[in-house]
């Protein structure tokens, strides 16, 4: 019995670590944990991960599984969102991930012309975050409340 308690428990701590262990050097804490957050949820569902992609972001299902085999699901939602801001193709994206994904999304963006603190970084971390709360409710915080500018006295 013992035995059949342990496979499960150890290949839940090994998928702990080599989870922990994917680092997307993005250069931002934040960018990062929304993409590690972006794929944990894509992993569960893996198949409604790639229709939603597919749908949302234009991207047919063949080149979606394709990419899958060399990236992590997060990281073909940030190819899309840097080929959308510096409005070029997502394979030339894609091509410099190949020959940069050593050094992580933040010399990637780098290289496409996104520069660290940019309005077009900014604009990538805003987009990848929508994603990764796609499934959360909106905490906007609604119509301002306060004076209303009027004619003033008659």
């Amino acid at each position: 019995m013992k035995k059949i308690l342990l496979l499960p428990a150890l290949l839940l701590l090994i998928s702990n670590i080599s989870f922990a262990q994917l680092s997307f050097k993005t250069g931002s804490v934040e960018l990062d944990k929304d993409m590690a957050t972006i794929n944990a949820d894509a992993k569960l569902n893996i198949k409604g991960f790639t229709i939603d992609l597919s749908v949302s972001h234009s991207i047919p299902i063949p080149k979606i599984k394709e990419l899958l085999k060399i990236m992590e699901p997060a990281e073909i939602i940030l190819a899309k969102n840097i080929s959308i801001i510096i409005n070029k193709p997502m394979d030339d994206v894609v091509a410099s991930y190949k020959i940069n994904k050593d050094k992580g999304w933040g010399q990637i963006a780098k290289e496409m012309g996104i520069k660290p603190g940019s309005p077009e970084f900014h604009a990538l971390k805003g987009k990848t975050k929508e994603k990764g709360n796609s499934n959360s409710k909106s905490k906007g915080k609604g119509k301002k409340k306060g004076k209303k500018k009027g004619k003033g006295k008659k």
